[in-house]
């Protein structure tokens, strides 16, 4: 499955983001991505990332936990902003290779981080609407976050 298609002219005037059928925190998941990519990777198709599918080795998994601390950290914040547990995706379920704890703890410093700095204007805007949506707490409150709970 592709994350994001980009707009090709009439047929397609918009952006189209895909995302597991009725799986809310594959969109927010997604949503993620959108947000932490640049107005150029946001024209490629599934913003210019790579992919290699279930199965990856060890080294591809190292990678794929390198290029996921971002999108998944602010998937935690959606996903706080909506009342919904986050569960992080090691997203490689053939080889049996978890999330390890050096991502969980990247991922959690990273939302520490959003927390004290705001991440760009498009994900606060993103997280706040979700916010006052479903009547959640703030998500930027960083006492709402603890390593543990990744674990």
């Amino acid at each position: 499955m592709r994350a994001l298609l980009p707009a090709q002219g009439e047929g397609q005037p918009y952006h189209q983001v895909e995302f597991t059928l009725d799986y809310a925190a594959s969109a927010l998941h997604e949503v993620a991505h959108w947000c932490v990519a640049g107005e150029a990777r946001r024209q490629l198709p599934d913003y210019g990332y790579w992919y290699a599918p279930d199965g990856r080795s060890a080294d591809q998994q190292a990678e794929f936990e390198q290029v996921e601390v971002k999108p998944q950290a602010l998937e935690w914040i959606f996903a706080r902003a909506c009342g919904l547990k986050f569960r992080v995706s090691a997203d490689n379920l053939e080889n049996g290779l978890g999330a390890s704890d050096p991502f969980k703890k990247a991922i959690w410093q990273q939302v520490l981080d959003y927390c004290d700095t705001r991440p760009n204007p498009r994900a606060c805007a993103f997280a706040e609407a979700l916010m006052k949506e479903f009547g959640c707490p703030n998500p930027f409150d960083r006492g709402s976050y603890q390593l543990a709970d990744l674990s």
